[in-house]
């Protein structure tokens, strides 16, 4: 039993390894989780826009037919032990990634899977510099939002509202700031 454990272990690691270096390299930056109180946007929830969970890609309708997409692209600030970082309209936590161009986004295939775009054109919540607001279109039609040219991300792995666990990972995924600028500085251990 126990070879069986260290086996499935073993296999979720590399497996979890190959995305993470389709999404920027090797290495890696660990990142916690923080508490975060959302300042703008709507009342944090449990799961993100568009029937986006945790761990997996946006399945709802961005038309914000069930609310949930409509509510997510609004944008707002929440204050972390990063400093204030931008969030969906649920409080999620939003990234950016490093090799993207304004109006680009380099994230595709299996980086995907990991890093689930925020699809959808934002609007301002408070705190939020609406003149920064902007979106992209994928190179598969999708339109993704987008803050001072950044297309925004989620991380698979943030559970909650406030996790800012994809803070730093393999050094090229970060969190923006309310003023549209990275936030690279490495989570508090």
């Amino acid at each position: 039993m126990r070879a069986r454990t260290g086996l499935r272990a073993l296999t979720t690691t590399v497996l979890l390894g190959s995305l993470l270096t389709a999404c920027g390299g090797g290495g890696g930056g660990d990142a916690a989780g923080g508490g975060a109180t959302a300042t703008g946007g709507e009342t944090p929830g449990t799961s993100a826009p568009g029937g986006y969970m945790p761990g997996g890609p946006a399945t709802g309708t961005t038309d914000g037919t069930d609310g949930s997409a409509a509510a997510a692209t609004t944008l707002g600030v929440a204050d972390t032990d990063l400093g204030q970082i931008l969030v969906d309209g649920t409080g999620m936590t939003l990234y950016m990634f490093t090799k993207d161009s304004p109006g680009t986004s380099a994230c595709e295939g299996d980086c995907l899977v990991a890093w689930p775009p925020l699809e959808g054109t934002p609007t301002a919540g408070e705190g939020v510099d609406e003149s920064l607001l902007g979106s992209i279109e994928r190179s598969d039609g999708t339109v993704q939002a987008a803050y001072n040219d950044w297309p925004l991300y989620y991380w698979q792995n943030d559970a909650a509202p406030g996790d800012t666990t994809g803070q730093n990972v393999n050094g090229v995924w970060f969190v923006l700031g309310p003023d549209g600028e990275p936030i690279m500085t490495a989570p508090s251990e």
